[in-house]
Order: C-alpha cells, then sequence, then structure tokens
C-alpha cells in the first residue's frame, strides 16, 4: 500500500515563499509520477504540476507556471513543490498524488488524477 505523506503547509503573506515536500513509502518501485494538487475552500480539486520518476518531465498548470517549480528527490520517493511569489488565491490544502509509470518524459496525463493520496496540507496566503 502506498502512503504519502505531506508537510511544510502553513501561513504566510503575499508575495512569501513555502516549500512543500511529500515522501512516499511503500513503493515497490522508483517508477511513480509524483504531483501535487490543491483544493481551495468551496473549489473542486485542482492539478498544480508533476513530475515523472527520473524528473525527465514536468508539467504545470497555467495558475502556477513561473512561481512554483516540482522536483523530486535523490531518492526519487521524495517530490517538492517550491511556491514563490505566493498569492491570496493560493490559500488551499495541498494533496501530494503518486501513480506508477515507467514513461520518464510526459507527466501530462496524470493531470487528471492519480492513483493514490496524501492527506493534505494547508497553505494560507494572506494579503
Amino acid at each position: 500500500q502506498v502512503h504519502l505523506v505531506e508537510s511544510g503547509g502553513g501561513s504566510v503573506q503575499a508575495g512569501g515563499s513555502l516549500r512543500l515536500s511529500c515522501a512516499a513509502s511503500g513503493v515497490t518501485s522508483s517508477n511513480y509520477v509524483m504531483g501535487w494538487f490543491r483544493q481551495a475552500p468551496g473549489k473542486e480539486r485542482e492539478f498544480v504540476a508533476d513530475i515523472t520518476w527520473g524528473g525527465g518531465g514536468v508539467y504545470y498548470s497555467d495558475s502556477v507556471k513561473g512561481r512554483f517549480s516540482i522536483s523530486r528527490g535523490n531518492a526519487k520517493n521524495t517530490v517538492y513543490l517550491q511556491m514563490n511569489s505566493l498569492k491570496p488565491e493560493d490559500t488551499a490544502v495541498y494533496y501530494c498524488g503518486a501513480s506508477y509509470s515507467e514513461s520518464d518524459y510526459d507527466p501530462t496525463p496524470y493531470a487528471y488524477g492519480m492513483d493514490h493520496w496524501g492527506k493534505g496540507t494547508l497553505v494560507t496566503v494572506s494579503s
């Protein structure tokens, strides 16, 4: 059973930065695409960014492109989301997701959803 645990959420003023982390356990190989989604109050969960198992492919939503950066840890079972120039509209619960994938070049199909989810970490951006 794949288990994902997020950390790094918190409160920050607009223009500030936060770094989210997600660690996966229970994976039998490193071939997992991992990514971040978020859900704001009263809204549906939306895609933020994802990355292939080796970092060969990354994909961002238009709303965060140029401000957020996704990366994998050396152990490949971790994923990070560096969030800069935060805006109040970035306020949401951020969820880490993972899906098995042997592809190391195209993470875009997983923007529609993933097989495994963490419980989320809250990010609050005040104006």
